[in-house]
């Protein structure tokens, strides 16, 4: 196969490319040597804490202060009326074009809430105090005066006549009025069909419940008039301009820096009221000021994931192929837009929901609405799992409802590598990939020709057996410039500067493998830094399983700079013609003879070489803007086998196998690793993870004690397996893998639950399938059946 790069000059030794090489900064997080945000103190530093509303929407009246501003420790109190006056501006917001070509509204969301509050939780003021306990203690004497009003929580009650009105920039509460696709077309191929299946599809809102909540420190430096925010995120260079655009003031005036981040998921990635108002009061104050979320404040405070209700239509002719696809839904905002709060339900359904199969039409009509419910955001995968979950639980059902065999559908309605490049109605274009292989693949991978004992055993002990499959294929995030940096360090070592952000993935280590088989650098000797805005000539972040994809070809491209700066000035310390030396595993050498020098002696000597000629470089240190490549699209396959017990409605997840194609594996153990982590979310969400709310728009779901997570003793040992066929998009080969493990174990799991529910005749259940949905379902189906 003919990539970019031949990458089998990255694939030699020990920590080469597609070995499975440990994470460089477990020793250091395992001995508690990590340094988060809650970590750190600065000298001088005061602490601060927020007042949020308690109601979900409500007319805000004056704050009395007076007893909070007496209370010890106090320093100051920071209300809408003061960053008003200090010119602050509004939140950044990301939005969109309707169907009819307009401009959505974006309401104008204030750090701090003004003349309304909409939901439970939004800021109201911050308490600045010499300790974060006083600074708890004055909050919660300051008594807000709030007129409650009528609440709305789901999208489709906010779309209803009548329905309590969030904005009057946005009449009927509706944001964005997305369509994509032929109607027309669309119409008649379904008005053709022999068959059209349909569901009705709730994608569950979830808390995003990283371990490490939100922190950020606040400083302001007079004399330079600059700003500094320390805190967890997922992309320095991207949090410089969203702070920036909120205070009023040029980028180079906000410096952001990040140490360890304990996760993130998408939800770190945006601009939030807290740091705003930190930066406003170390300013005002001459102090840095330090704030660190409660747990419980997070479920409130945090965006939160997912919210959608979509029905989902597929038309098939006789025979079952394929013939069109139509999504028509709400997707829930939240009270407030953030900077990626429409794109799932909208744009990344439409990129991702036809998966591996040849459907030649698509149309998704969503209409976003906003809600008095915590603002909604990114959450892992962002519209991705969401599409394949769409897509396959239609599989499942129009395989059933049609008679037949949902493996052979499958394989009906496969792209063909054969077909490749392969061009989607959603304008995709696939550059590779091979799903029959990888379904072929994982079934065995699954044993499936082993399934009838296993489920008889299951039987045999009172309980229901059920499979799942969940093919799936996601769209990786658009390109955007990335930098590559390589700096050569006085004591021997190298820094790769770079814009993505590790929070929990392990960059360090595959950064280091395709630097050191590019240049021959030992591993041990090179650094990574990607957490200081100051460093950056760009950066993307971290998001949308893109960092190997950006920042691999970032390192690619610096490296041959360096290679390219390398021999010229070796060749000046050789005494050679430049065309007469070449660059192999770390050396540059005369051709045709041994006689030669070390990259890091080259490096070591330019910095203290004298008299060099006008034309040769006074160094070896690059920094690069790598132009962003096109979405790859990893794909693979995913099987659930789950066990239920009919009289108390506990489902247990007791096998699971997957195979998948994240073309070339830089670090094969952190790609499985990354799936893992994914698996475990989209269990999560299938079966325990829901966000509830009362009709006043109270949280119900406010704390773990009554919001489910899954645990270790949840989940059993992961089959996984690779079939890679590499990417011809980026350098590397690679696909990005991130966010997979969600796409493929959303579908899995339900679709497992489904047919374990089967002999009840039960066709359907919505997520989160929890113990007492099944118990229920399992029981209004015994009702029918007795009835019947």
């Amino acid at each position: 196969m003919d990539l970019p790069l031949d990458i089998t000059s990255l694939s030699e030794g020990k920590f080469a490319v597609g070995q499975p090489v440990a994470r460089k900064e477990d020793p250091v997080l395992l001995r508690g040597e990590g340094r988060y945000t809650d970590d750190l103190s600065l000298p001088d530093q005061l602490h601060a804490v927020m007042l949020r509303s308690p109601i979900a929407h409500g007319v805000l009246g004056p704050l009395d202060l007076a007893e909070a501003r007496s209370m010890p420790g106090v320093v100051a109190i920071v209300t809408a009326a003061e960053l008003a006056a200090a010119a602050i501006r509004t939140m950044p917001a990301a939005t969109g074009k309707n169907r009819d070509g307009s401009s959505t509204p974006r309401p104008a969301q204030s750090p701090l809430a003004t003349d309304r509050v909409r939901y439970v939780g939004e800021p109201i003021a911050m308490i600045v105090a010499a300790s974060a306990a006083e600074a708890r203690d004055a909050a919660e004497a300051i008594l807000p005066e709030i007129e409650a009003l009528p609440a709305v929580t789901t999208a489709s009650e906010a779309a209803a006549p009548g329905a309590p009105q969030l904005h009057e920039a946005a009449p009927g509460n509706v944001c964005l009025d997305f369509h994509y696709g032929d109607t027309d077309k669309v119409a008649a191929a379904f008005a053709a069909a022999a068959h059209v299946t349909r569901l009705s599809l709730r994608n569950n809102r979830v808390v995003v419940c990283p371990m490490e909540p939100r922190s950020a420190i606040g400083e302001y430096d007079a004399a330079t008039g600059r700003f500094v925010l320390r805190l967890g995120c997922q992309g320095v260079f991207g949090q410089r301009a969203l702070i920036a655009s909120v205070l009023g003031v040029p980028v180079e005036k906000v410096r952001v820096l990040t140490g360890n981040v304990g996760g993130s998921f998408g939800m770190k990635a945006s601009c939030y009221p807290e740091y705003i108002c930190l930066l406003h009061a170390a300013r005002v104050l001459g102090r840095p000021v330090k704030w660190t979320d409660a747990r419980t404040e997070s479920f409130l405070s945090d965006s939160h994931g997912r919210d959608h209700e979509m029905t989902c239509e597929l038309a098939l002719a006789a025979d079952g192929r394929f013939l069109a696809l139509r999504v028509t839904g709400y997707g829930n905002l939240g009270a407030w837009l953030s900077n990626a709060t429409v794109i799932p339900p909208t744009l990344n359904t439409v990129k991702n929901i036809i998966g591996v199969y040849a459907t030649p039409l698509v149309e998704v009509s969503t209409r976003c609405l906003f809600s008095n419910t915590t603002p909604v955001g990114a959450y892992r995968g962002a519209g991705r799992p969401e599409g394949n979950y769409y897509m396959e639980r239609l599989v499942e059902t129009a395989a059933r409802e049609m008679g037949i065999d949902s493996l052979e559908l499958r394989r009906r309605n496969h792209i063909r590598p054969g077909q490749m490049p392969y061009r989607a109605p959603s304008g995709m274009v696939y550059d590779d990939g091979d799903f029959p292989t990888v379904l072929a693949k994982a079934l065995r991978a699954a044993d499936w020709a082993g399934y009838a004992a296993r489920r008889a055993e299951s039987e045999a002990q009172g309980r229901l057996r059920g499979r799942g499959v969940g093919q799936y294929l996601e769209v990786t995030a658009d390109a955007g410039n990335e930098m590559g940096g390589i700096r050569f360090e006085p004591d021997g070592s190298v820094t790769i500067i770079t814009g993505t952000l590790d929070y929990g993935q392990g960059h360090a280590s595959p950064f280091a493998q395709v630097l050191a088989g590019r240049l021959g650098i030992p591993f041990d000797r090179i650094r990574l830094l990607q957490g200081d805005s100051d460093e950056m000539l760009a950066g993307g972040g971290t998001g949308g399983s893109r960092s190997m994809m950006q920042s691999g070809g970032a390192i690619l491209e610096a490296s041959d700079l360096v290679v390219e700066r390398g021999k010229r000035l070796a060749a000046h310390r050789l005494e050679v013609d430049t065309a007469d030396v070449e660059f192999h595993q770390g050396r540059f050498t005369v051709v045709g003879t041994d006689i030669g020098v070390s990259i890091l002696e080259l490096a070591s000597w330019v910095r203290s070489a004298e008299d060099l000629p006008d034309d040769l470089p006074r160094t070896l240190d690059v920094s690069h803007v790598f132009k962003g490549v096109p979405s790859a699209f990893p794909n693979g396959c995913h099987i659930a086998e789950v066990e239920v017990d009919p009289e108390t409605g506990i489902v247990e997840l007791v096998r699971y196998a997957t195979v998948n194609d994240f073309g070339v594996l830089v670090n094969p153990m952190l790609v499985a690793g990354q799936a893992h982590g994914g698996i475990a979310q989209g269990f999560g969400q299938a079966l325990l993870e829901r966000v509830n709310y009362d009709e006043a728009g109270q949280p119900l779901t406010g704390s773990y004690m009554d919001y489910g997570l899954p645990r270790a003793g949840d989940l059993p040992d992961f089959s996984f397996e690779s079939h890679p066929v590499p990417a011809r998009t980026n350098p590397l080969g690679v696909k990005g893998c991130g966010e997979a493990g969600c796409a493929g174990s959303l579908p899995a799991v339900v679709n497992a639950l489904v047919d374990a529910l089967s002999v009840f005749g039960v066709t359907h259940i919505d997520m989160p399938a929890t113990p007492e949905r099944v118990w229920q379902a399992i029981a209004d189906a015994r009702g029918l059946q007795r009835t019947g």
